[in-house]
């Protein structure tokens, strides 16, 4: 399905002042000022990219308090438990807190729940098992525990300390922790859109302050937070929350430091991954290579290998923690396969749920830990909010996971249906949920009527939103590189993306790669040619071939390295027939 294309204008003239002002190309000129940056102090800013940016930790809501308890409690030589969540987020900021703790002289130790025996966040079995075993432990949620109303209850009664630091959308009511640090409860920090890894970040610096001199962390210390920088990388990067403001600046900085200071375990881990001779990382590299690969052991029950292999510092160990995650995450892209083709065929099968606003799908084959994974492919591929059910699970209960589309709010969608759920949180692009399995048709139907009276897509949401039109001459090896001055490319700052009109076929394009799933493709425009690739798009080889005209392109162009050589290359996103395309939007 082909989606509409909204083209940015720019003054030809201003784009080019500008250029010569920042001594850029025109290129990346264009794109500056068709994502809001005219100003040249806006522009200048935006490609800076300055450590001294990121804000002040104090300013976080909670966190000094949190800080203030963590050091009193390694002072007193009590333990200290991190309980972390069991996706890539959770994982990172348990290491990094760990890391933190361990390079203080803390007693420190970390609970990860399994996904499939215990479920997300905090749980009473959980805090019952670590009072009993040391009633006298502080214990510390990072990426999870804002709504665990009940358990931060069971806490208080037993006399444990909790620290809840979370990044997750709070209920109506916050639960009774000795301390709450989330980056949008009311204060005055500037930014609410860090992940947990992020929180886990600031909370460490804030206490490798107060072990230096109150303010500012010993070289010892400033060292392991420039290192750290790296674990909130992939965390940021992997929650998927906007690459902007200090979220990118954590990115930027974390990508260097993940190839010059990373520990074993995470250098065991970019090797498996194929990313460690890369002169430079890129945000693709850990959302594509990195990241699915610790994913693959929260998801298949194992997180806590995921959290050895980011602490561990004997190298045999990574060496074999890292060639198991790699192995678990081939099995895992296997179950993602199948169950994509699954939930495609269940919608092919009930044609009255064509016409709805949203999906709400289940199957008794599905594996709890990969529907989330796999929401996110249905819900791009029939363009609407998804919510897979994997039937069965916790204690006779289905779990649930669900992905947003073109802006809707699906946290609000799920407070709306919660008297057919058990259980649920998350945000506004993605959440968990547990409900009885009598329930779900009566949740799909209240779902799907929610969204159908409540949602207005977002302005563009649903469309294509385009930097500029260009030609392929423009795109040079000089001008396409120093794109890259824009990242790191992620949530909220995507790649460029570019339109090229009255473009030919050069060839016909091809299907390749494993069942023909993928597109190659060449294409002229004045004179100039250009290879370019579609993932998973292998069916538009035949649409495009026998279209027989001239057609627009909706790219986003690479350098590809070969050999030691470079051409530009591109990244098809849509096309059209040149007749279809004189009418998009701009």
């Amino acid at each position: 399905m082909h989606r509409t294309w909204r083209i940015a204008t720019h003054d030809r003239a201003y784009v080019k002042d500008l250029s010569v002002r920042l001594k850029v190309t025109a290129l990346i000129a264009q794109v500056l000022v068709a994502r809001g940056h005219q100003r040249l102090e806006s522009a200048e800013n935006y490609l800076a990219k300055k450590l001294t940016t990121l804000h002040d930790p104090e300013l976080l809501p909670g966190l000094s308090a949190a800080a203030d308890r963590i050091v009193a409690a390694v002072q007193s030589k009590r333990r200290i438990t991190i309980y972390g969540d069991y996706d890539v987020d959770g994982v990172t900021a348990t290491s990094l807190l760990w890391h933190c703790l361990q390079l203080i002289g803390a007693k420190v130790d970390y609970y990860i729940p399994s996904r499939m025996e215990e479920g997300y966040g905090l749980n009473c079995d959980a805090i019952r098992q670590l009072h009993s075993e040391d009633p006298t432990r502080l214990l510390v949620s990072v990426d999870c525990g804002i709504t665990s109303c009940t358990e931060a209850a069971l806490a208080r009664e037993l006399g444990l300390e909790l620290i809840i630091t979370d990044h997750h959308t709070p209920s109506e009511t916050l639960p009774e922790a000795d301390v709450l640090v989330h980056p949008r409860l009311p204060g005055s920090y500037p930014f609410g859109e860090l992940c947990g890894v992020g929180v886990a970040f600031k909370l460490a610096w804030a206490i490798c302050a107060r072990m230096g001199d109150g303010k500012r962390a010993s070289p010892r210390m400033r060292e392991f937070l420039l290192s750290a920088i790296g674990l909130a990388a992939i965390g940021t990067i992997a929650d998927v929350v906007p690459l902007i403001d200090e979220n990118r600046v954590l990115v930027h900085f974390g990508l260097a430091s993940l190839l010059d200071r990373a520990n074993p375990g995470l250098q065991e881990l970019l090797k498996v991954a194929k990313v460690s001779d890369k002169g430079t990382l890129q945000a693709e590299d850990i959302a594509f290579a990195v990241a699915p690969r610790i994913n693959a052991a929260g998801r298949l029950g194992q997180a806590r290998l995921a959290v050895e292999l980011l602490t561990t510092s004997d190298r045999d160990r990574a060496v074999a923690l890292a060639t198991y995650l790699d192995g678990l995450n081939k099995d895992r892209q296997s179950v993602e396969r199948k169950m994509l083709k699954q939930a495609k065929e269940l919608v092919e099968e009930n044609a009255e749920w064509a016409d709805h606003r949203a999906l709400v799908l289940s199957h008794c084959e599905w594996h709890p830990g990969v529907i989330g994974i796999v929401a996110t492919r249905v819900a791009e591929h029939f363009q609407r909010p998804t919510i897979m059910i994997a039937l069965g699970g916790l204690n006779g209960f289905a779990q649930g996971s669900g992905r947003s589309f073109a802006g809707f709010n699906l946290h609000s969608g799920l407070l709306a249906c919660r008297d057919h759920l058990e259980t649920f949180g998350g945000h506004h692009a993605a959440a968990g949920l547990k409900i009885r399995m009598d329930a779900i048709d009566a949740f799909r139907q209240a779902f799907v009527s929610h969204v159908r009276e409540n949602h207005v897509a977002a302005p563009g949401a649903s469309e294509l939103q385009i930097d500029s039109e260009v030609q392929l001459s423009d795109l040079t090896i000089r001008s396409v590189t120093e794109l890259e001055r824009l990242g790191p490319f992620g949530a909220a700052n995507p790649r460029p993306i570019f339109v090229a009109s009255n473009v030919e076929l050069a060839s016909p394009p091809k299907k390749m790669g494993e069942g023909e799933r993928h597109l190659s493709i060449f294409v002229k425009q004045y004179g100039q040619k250009m290879r370019g690739v579609a993932f998973g798009k292998g069916d538009w080889a035949d649409e495009i071939a026998g279209h027989g005209g001239p057609i627009s392109i909706c790219f986003q162009p690479t350098i590809n390295r070969f050999q030691g050589r470079e051409s530009v290359e591109f990244h098809l996103i849509d096309w059209q027939p040149e007749h279809a395309a004189a009418g998009v939007a701009v």
